[in-house]
């Protein structure tokens, strides 16, 4: 079982900065991909960034609403996934999910999500 707890949302000012977090307990013997993903009121679930092929190095995905404005990293001393969000828009505002997908030893494939955060920019 892979447990993950994020925080760091909250309500920002448009132009302003946040950094979410998301720490997993219990995680599988491999790591796959990590992503955080979206949900605006109103609109379906969105990929915001995704850092796949993780056992092979790494290869960052972006959305294009958000490329130059967030990034997604990874501390593996930590099992903690990041996301700062700079130079933040009201169209930011959401909830963000954390994803993590690999694989237990036993060679079956797990796909976890997090609780979801808040986060709103006024303008």
């Amino acid at each position: 079982q892979v447990q993950l707890v994020e925080s760091g949302g909250g309500k920002v000012q448009a132009g302003g900065s946040l950094r979410l977090s998301c720490a997993a307990s219990g995680s599988g013997s491999s790591v796959n991909a990590v992503a955080w993903y979206r949900r605006a009121p109103g609109k379906q679930r969105e990929l915001v960034a995704e850092i796949t092929r993780i056992t092979s190095g790494g290869s960052t995905n972006y959305a294009n609403s958000v490329k130059g404005r967030f990034t997604i990293s990874r501390d593996n001393d930590k099992n903690t996934v990041y996301l700062q969000m700079n130079s933040l828009k009201p169209e930011d505002t959401a909830v963000y999910y954390c994803n993590v997908r690999g694989l237990w030893a036993s060679g079956d494939e797990y796909d976890y999500w997090g609780q979801g955060t808040q986060v709103t920019v006024s303008s």
